[in-house]
């Protein structure tokens, strides 16, 4: 029998960004275990052992954090942490640098409880059916569907404070469907199955949204992602150090009846301290891509997203963040601009027994 090894920590640093103020414990245990444990979690105490300790052979950990079970996978340089039953909400993704130290790519902040997890600022909320403010005639969180029936639609839909029921579950990420509760059928009233996949690589992840109508009705919809992305990447850096490319051709605004206004002050290239930045709809694409990069190092964030049959120049990206000191800056890659549902731009429709799908890939270059 390898050696039983029972770790104790008590740690204080932020959950679970992974840059400051780290412990590392380390000990010998058996040939086929030994290494480091990194342990990086707030208000964490864990018992592990040797024979249960998680190494390369063995990708996926449950860890128990503020009263719930989050999963980490660790793929190569590349640390992931999510909690798919809850909103299917990607928490933190993290790399291991050759030098040992780790940086932070998705942003979490510190929390004293999950109960919020839909307002959290952090990590990569899902926006579904509808992406951003949902407007009925100038009434801001209200729809109107094909029946002519108004009903209420919060900011960023309903998935990302709902249930999920996972359906995969593997060393290389999750699949969760969500599970709609009374509200949610009220605001949506359809037959369908939503379901969230994430694949995890050494440098990168694959999600993918996908929608399969079970009824007899059209469905429509324009979801989209809301990554919070940690800015800085490199220490001494500013947000004068980076700039967002997209190949888009249109920019928008949103008045405060939800209709689209024309935009002319931003280019297809520009510092992420450019404060028109700031909530801006970027559309009319002509190809799927998009980067941020770091313009002293050169080092980048590539993203690729698209769909099936539907041309880039009906999808969207928005850019915002809370103001200029904010430790994060959001690139959210979405189906359409907002308000889709009544402006009909970036509205994508499900017919009766089909599936539509929208995916987003991120590198790192």
């Amino acid at each position: 029998m390898p050696a039983r090894l029972n770790i104790r920590a008590e740690l204080t640093p932020r959950f679970p960004t992974r840059k400051r103020r780290e412990l590392i414990i380390s000990a010998p245990v058996s040939k086929s275990a030994r290494g480091l444990f990194p342990v990086r979690l707030k208000y964490l105490s864990l018992y592990w052992n040797a024979a249960a300790f998680c190494s390369t052979n063995c990708p996926m950990e449950r860890i128990p954090y503020l009263g719930q079970t989050i999963l980490k996978w660790q793929v190569g340089a590349s640390s992931f942490l999510a909690l798919p039953e809850m909103g299917a909400r990607l928490m933190n993704w993290n790399v291991t640098l050759g030098d040992g130290s780790v940086r932070d790519i998705v942003y979490w902040p510190e929390v004293e409880n999950l109960d919020t997890i839909a307002t959290v600022r952090g990590g990569n909320p899902i926006l579904f059916p509808f992406s951003g403010r949902s407007y009925d005639q100038g009434e801001i969180h209200h729809w109107r569907a094909a029946d002519g029936v108004r009903r209420p639609m919060p900011i960023h839909g309903l998935a990302r404070q709902g249930k999920f029921r996972i359906t995969r579950l593997d060393e290389g990420g999750f699949s969760a469907q969500f599970v709609p509760d009374e509200v949610a059928k009220a605001a949506y009233p359809y037959d369908y199955e939503f379901v969230v996949s994430y694949r995890f690589d050494p440098r990168g992840l694959f999600v993918e949204l996908q929608l399969t109508n079970l009824g007899n009705q059209p469905m429509p919809w324009s979801a989209g992602h809301h990554f919070y992305f940690t800015l800085p990447w490199s220490p001494g850096r500013s947000r004068q150090d980076y700039l967002f490319e997209t190949t888009a051709t249109k920019q928008f605004q949103r008045d405060e009846r939800g209709a689209l206004v024309p935009f002319n002050r931003a280019t297809a290239r520009e510092s992420l301290a450019n404060p028109n930045l700031v909530d801006l709809i970027h559309t009319g694409l002509r190809r799927e891509v998009f980067a941020v990069t770091e313009v002293p190092t050169g080092n980048r964030l590539h993203f690729r997203s698209g769909m099936a049959n539907s041309p880039a120049g009906e999808l969207a990206v928005v850019t915002w963040t809370q103001d200029e000191k904010s430790p994060y800056y959001c690139i959210e890659p979405w189906m359409g601009p907002p308000n889709a549902a009544e402006t009909k731009v970036g509205l994508h429709t499900v017919a009766p027994g089909q599936t539509q799908k929208f995916y987003v890939e991120i590198t790192l270059g």
